[in-house]
This record gives structure tokens, sequence and C-alpha cells, in this order.
């Protein structure tokens, strides 16, 4: 047995060390906030943060977790009230799940969550990113674009700089 946090809970798993965190995610634990898109670390959509870091769950296997936490699309609002000192509350959403929601942001929403994700790391790195900074996060900081088949880049952009004012406002509108 393998013991690994995973959105603030310690969970053990019985997968051999080097099965990817992906389908220990989704298989074993029923974390459904990590999607499968390539399973070749070239979409993004699997991405998850790993402490503060943004990873392809789809190539990162449970050995290299090194006792760093991972963080899905579902464990957000419990991270943002870790940072910021609020008491977590399950009906509010991590400031980047809510400019999502308020920019209508997803089309198929296939490739979101790990757009969320690099999002998350973004700001917590850069609290006021250009274009080009979130765009540069998006498709050349990690190991391949992060892809959106809709098109929905500018919505994508929009949602980065409203979460971005949302999180210098301290929280969620």
């Amino acid at each position: 047995m393998t013991k690994i946090v995973v959105n603030g809970q310690e969970r053990e798993v019985k997968a051999s060390p080097d099965t990817p965190l992906l389908y220990v995610l989704r298989n074993e634990l029923g974390v459904k906030g990590v999607k499968f898109g390539c399973g070749l670390a070239q979409c993004g959509a699997c991405s998850v943060l790993l402490g503060d870091e943004e990873v392809r769950a789809c190539v990162t296997p449970i050995a290299a977790l090194d006792g760093k936490p991972v963080t899905t699309v579902d464990g957000l609002p419990a991270r943002w009230a870790q940072k910021t000192g609020l008491k977590p509350d399950p009906q509010r959403l991590h400031p980047v799940q809510q400019a999502w929601v308020d920019e209508q942001v997803p089309q198929c929403g296939i490739c979101q969550f790990g757009m969320m994700i690099k999002v998350t790391e973004l700001l917590e790195a850069n609290p006021k990113p250009s274009d080009a900074e979130i765009t540069e996060a998006l498709t050349t900081s990690g190991p391949s674009p992060h892809l959106c088949r809709c098109g929905s880049y500018a919505a994508i952009l929009e949602g980065a700089h409203r979460a971005a004012r949302l999180m210098a406002e301290g929280g969620a509108a």
C-alpha cells in the first residue's frame, strides 16, 4: 500500500509505484476531476497540481509524488481556503473556478479542468499576469501546450484575468 494525499485527504492505494497518477485517481480513488485526454502528456486535460507545480497525471507515476500533495480541480476550493485562511465552505468555488463560470469559458469542457489547474499555478506565482504571460503559461511552460479543441482561447484569457481580480479581492464573487 502507498499513501498519497489527494485534495487534502490522505488515501491508501494498492497500485504499483509505476502506475500513472491519472489511473490511480480515476480508477482506484474515484476522483473524476481529472480527465483523460491523450495519455501522452501532450494536451493537458489530465493536469493536477503536485505541491505547487502542474504535472500531467497521465505520465506521472505515483512513485514520483515524493510525499507532495496532489490537488485536482475538485480540491481547488479547499486549497484556496487554506491559502487565504478562509473557513472551508463546500458552496464556495476557487476564484479560478468562479471566473470560469462567470466568463462561460467551457464549451465541451474536456480541456478545462487542466486549464484551471494551470491558471491556478500561474496566478499563485504571478497575481497580475499579462495576456502574453497567460498565453505562455498555457502554451510553452509545460511539457506541451494545453489544447482546447473548441477554440475558446479568448474566453480562457478573460477567465484568467477575472480570476486574478477575484483572487486580489480575496475570493470568489
